[in-house]
């Protein structure tokens, strides 16, 4: 009989969805992989941790002829198996170790572990963890990097301000940015040996609010040999930061090129508004509607950097999600409510981490602050349960407006604050009739607002 006619065997009712299944155990120094039963003498091997073991690894996969691997780890050693094994040709499935802690039956053990995944992940009762493609990670990397560069630039701006306190310039008191045209320049002059603080002043851009007089007199300080050598280190450390930020921006574009271009897009229409702080040199807007096909800086609290983010996090196919509750829920921004004995014990949200949700909060911080209707929403959520949950429901609103636009290529269309405004007070009056009708009352109109309302028509 051919093997491939045979029926995959079940126990307990359960029918075997991944005959062609292994489970990998993943360690720092050893791997721990299982084949399936009389795939070969011995189910568990073991493999170290160097390629040219996780390329056996892969043939002895292949030999016992499995397609799907379950492994679970925590860190950063499960990445080079991942890789390794989906350049080979396997459905790799990475699993969250806390979603099989709470499987019952298992023995806490390297070998022990790797058989309970396979077995596991045999029978379907593994979900892997949302991975991006290949493409989209090497853009993910770039874009976590260069977050990293940023704060590690901003650490050394701090000593800056520091050592300029301790001889008491009080630069950051009269300048909003100390890396900026004017700061920049100061410092440069300082460290170049000038004291005058009237010629520092003098140094001062035309877009400075405060005058030439009052910048002199922050700069009249008690200048010490110590303080300024610390200025000097901070000053082309964080001139060094910038240097490799550069570097990287042009690495960046070149991986924007590599993405296909959207077939019938219209052209992207001009924006004039000002360009967040740590924006790349080129034309990021454009190169993420090339990518997309969709303007997602249109909607309120989006700009270029948050969209970015998001979308090096999530990738461009929304396929991974059946709709927008899927999506909101994976990033941590829908309510997980615990119900028992048909009573809510608790409805807040999960503590995750995930940099998109996190970019989708302060996109919804930058949107309170609009005169638009997610504005609208943000302050009435605010006035009603506070900041923090209105953060997170106007967070969410934003997500489910980007699953839409980027799932079905829409563009955004923003309704204005007084449509938002008409549209919550007939949503309100409509709550008022119905509460009206149910106690036996009537709801009648004032004539004040008939009257102006007639007026106005």
């Amino acid at each position: 009989m051919n093997k491939k006619n045979q029926k995959a065997p079940s126990i307990e009712g359960f029918d075997m969805i991944n005959p062609d299944a292994a489970g990998i155990d993943i360690g720092s120094k050893i791997h721990y992989v299982c084949v399936p039963k009389e795939r070969d003498e011995v189910r568990i091997k073991s493999f170290g941790c160097f390629t040219e073991d996780i390329n056996k690894m892969a043939s002895w996969l292949k030999k016992c002829r499995v397609r799907s691997v379950a492994m679970e780890s925590t860190g950063v050693y499960w990445i080079p198996v991942y890789q390794i094994l989906e350049q080979e040709g396997f459905e790799v499935n990475l699993i969250n170790a806390q979603h099989v802690k709470g499987v019952p039956g298992r023995k806490k053990t390297d070998v022990e572990d790797c058989s309970w995944l396979q077995k596991l992940h045999s029978y379907g009762l593994l979900k892997a963890s949302f991975r991006p493609n290949d493409q989209i990670c090497v853009l993910r990397s770039y874009i976590r990097h260069r977050a990293r560069l940023i704060e590690n630039a901003s650490t050394h701006v701090l000593r800056m301000q520091k050592a300029l306190t301790e001889m008491n310039m009080q630069l950051h008191n009269v300048i909003s940015d100390l890396t900026g045209v004017t700061g920049t320049a100061i410092i440069t002059a300082i460290l170049a040996g000038e004291r005058d603080p009237v010629e520092l002043a003098k140094l001062r851009n035309e877009g400075i609010k405060s005058s030439e007089d009052v910048i002199a007199k922050s700069l009249q300080g008690n200048y010490r040999e110590e303080q300024l050598f610390i200025l000097r280190q901070e000053f082309e450390s964080y001139q060094f930061y910038q240097n490799q930020i550069q570097a990287l921006d042009k690495v960046i574009e070149t991986c924007y090129q590599t993405f296909g271009k959207q077939e019938n897009r219209e052209p992207l229409k001009t924006k004039k508004k000002r360009k967040p702080k740590h924006t790349p040199p080129f034309d990021l807007r454009e190169r993420l509607y090339v990518l997309t096909g969709v303007d997602f800086t249109a909607i309120p609290g989006l700009n270029e950097l948050t969209v970015q983010t998001i979308l090096s996090e999530i990738g461009t196919d929304m396929s991974k999600w059946d709709t927008e509750k899927h999506f909101t829920s994976w990033l941590g921004l829908s309510p997980t409510n615990k119900i028992s004995g048909a009573k809510v014990l608790s409805s807040r949200t999960r503590k995750i981490k995930n940099s998109a949700a996190n970019a989708f909060r302060t996109a919804a911080l930058a949107a309170g602050k609009t005169q638009t209707a997610m504005g609208a929403f943000m302050r009435r959520i605010k006035s009603k349960a506070g900041a923090p949950k209105a953060i997170t429901a106007t967070a969410r609103k934003i997500a489910c407006l980007f699953y839409r636009l980027l799932k079905f290529g829409k563009d955004y269309v923003e309704q204005g604050i007084e449509s938002y405004e008409k549209k919550y007070e007939a949503n309100l009056v409509g709550k008022l009739e119905k509460l009206a009708k149910r106690l036996g009352y009537d709801l009648v109109e004032k004539p004040e607002k008939q009257l102006a309302g007639a007026i106005v028509s």
